[in-house]
């Protein structure tokens, strides 16, 4: 069997929904609010300050979705309200404020202005995983490293994360790096004492900030170094590497993309010209012997990949500047 990840699309929606209302612990979260869930999540995809990605499984040619993740940048008004104590269960007070028009979601050119200048507020929504699936190891891994990618290349100023769904994940949070945010006084520690089972049964905050990340070696305080972005690729370009980068043929990602394969191969060659503009030569150089095997687009396109799977700022929104005003790398 082949898992895939992939954006979050309309048809989607409806699945993800159901997965989170059949969860034992997400849907007493959320209650009666499941479709404000729906209706918030269609109205939010393809906003820069919304990430919806989902997860299938392929039996021969049927996928089968089993998991969906969210995510969003916030004001710093909502970051302020869900750090004072008494906490609320982040995702449905979200799905609520979205769907009554009281969003507190950053719009496109806030998101490319703060990650150009001051840094984003990243809240973790959801990650959902059919219960059936939740324990399969390949299941678990494969799911982190997505939604870890989701978040790199970021200029982060605060991380909230997920709200824990099983007994270990207080414990796998803090190990990861995110501190607990005290419900006596809302100030980050970094343990807590009480038992995973009450974590899991009371609304309850991890989370990380630039300043406490710089002096912090792990996973999550990783996600805060960046790294100004050279190339300047177009949305449109960036939307399509960062499809490529999870694999799928031309005609795929017309599909994924809902463009048709003429767009997509048009795409590429902008692509490749914008590169070779800022980037050193050596990086999209093909070997003579690529050369004359034939080999020189699909050589050049994993060379091209594999830069961005190091430098993922290049697929973020940023509002543009020159290369010269450009801040300093910072953490």
């Amino acid at each position: 069997m082949t898992i895939r990840c992939r954006a979050m699309r309309p048809k989607d929606v409806a699945g993800a929904a159901a997965i989170l209302a059949s969860h034992p612990v997400i849907a007493a979260r959320y209650q009666n609010s499941i479709d404000q869930l729906h209706s918030a999540w269609l109205q939010l995809l393809g906003c820069e300050a919304f990430g919806g990605i989902v997860f299938e499984e392929f039996e021969g040619d049927t996928p089968r979705l089993f998991a969906a993740a969210a995510s969003v940048f916030t004001t710093h008004k909502f970051v302020q309200e869900l750090k004072a104590p008494p906490f609320f269960w982040i995702g449905p007070e979200l799905a609520r404020r979205v769907t009554y028009g009281e969003s507190p979601l950053l719009s496109d050119r806030e998101v490319a202005a703060a990650n150009a200048d001051g840094g984003l507020n990243l809240v973790l929504w959801q990650l959902c995983i059919d219960a059936k699936d939740t324990r399969r190891d390949e299941v678990r891994t494969q799911v982190s490293a997505a939604f870890f990618d989701m978040h790199r290349g970021f200029r982060l100023k605060e991380f909230i994360g997920l709200q824990a769904t099983v007994l270990e994940e207080p414990g796998w949070t803090m190990d990861g790096g995110a501190f607990f945010l005290s419900p006596t006084d809302g100030s980050y520690i970094n343990t807590f004492d009480m038992s995973p089972d009450k974590v899991l049964a009371t609304p309850h905050v991890f989370g990380l900030t630039r300043e406490l990340a710089h002096g912090r070696m792990s996973w999550i305080s990783s996600l805060f170094h960046y790294d100004p972005p050279q190339i300047g690729f177009s949305r449109s370009e960036q939307k399509l590497l960062s499809a490529a980068l999870r694999g799928g043929t031309d005609e795929e990602l017309s599909d994924e993309l809902v463009i048709s394969l003429s767009a997509v191969k048009k795409a590429w060659s902008s692509v490749y010209d914008r590169a070779a503009e800022h980037l050193p030569d050596s990086i999209l150089a093909v070997e003579e012997e690529e050369r004359r095997n034939g080999d020189r687009g699909k050589q050049k396109k994993q060379r091209l990949l594999a830069y961005l799977r190091e430098h993922p700022e290049e697929l973020r929104p940023c509002a543009r500047r020159t290369r010269e005003e450009s801040p300093a790398t910072s953490v």
